[in-house]
């Protein structure tokens, strides 16, 4: 029995993981939902997110399927959830460098999106690290 299996159904770790997959799923319809209002809604919409910069607004809200999907591969403490954790993170922050040099270049840009693309930045990586940690590369199926 390897150290993941050992983890108990009711350890803390474990609670996590389930918390963490909640959180990626809620979090991931949120910003399909929110992402499609600003790209496919009315002037009203489009003119409500202001100096969005397009790459980024595109890439959150496809990112947002990938959420909800790694969301539920960690409820079911799938390892494939555990590499589209790492993935989401990884590109999250590629593209949260992306939007820096967009920034330093001059480009416009909404303060709001630097927030946003921390907290997302923050999570992922936390997610990630809490499902390496809990299913491990090699756990679950």
């Amino acid at each position: 029995m390897t150290d993941h299996e050992e983890i108990s159904a009711r350890s803390p770790l474990r609670a996590a993981l389930l918390s963490a997959g909640v959180i990626a799923a809620i979090f991931g319809l949120a910003t399909v939902v929110s992402g499609g209002r600003a790209l496919f809604g009315g002037a009203a919409a489009r003119a409500a997110v202001g100096d969005a910069v397009p790459f980024v607004l595109w890439f959150n809200t496809l990112a947002g399927f990938a959420y909800v999907a790694a969301g539920v591969g960690l409820l079911m403490r799938r390892r494939w959830a555990v590499w589209l954790s790492a993935l989401v993170a990884a590109t999250t922050l590629a593209v949260f460098a992306a939007f820096a040099a967009h920034v330093l270049a001059g480009g416009a840009y909404e303060m709001r999106t630097v927030s946003a693309m921390t907290l997302r930045s923050l999570v992922w990586i936390a997610i990630a690290v809490l499902a390496w940690r809990s299913i491990g590369p090699e756990g679950g199926r």
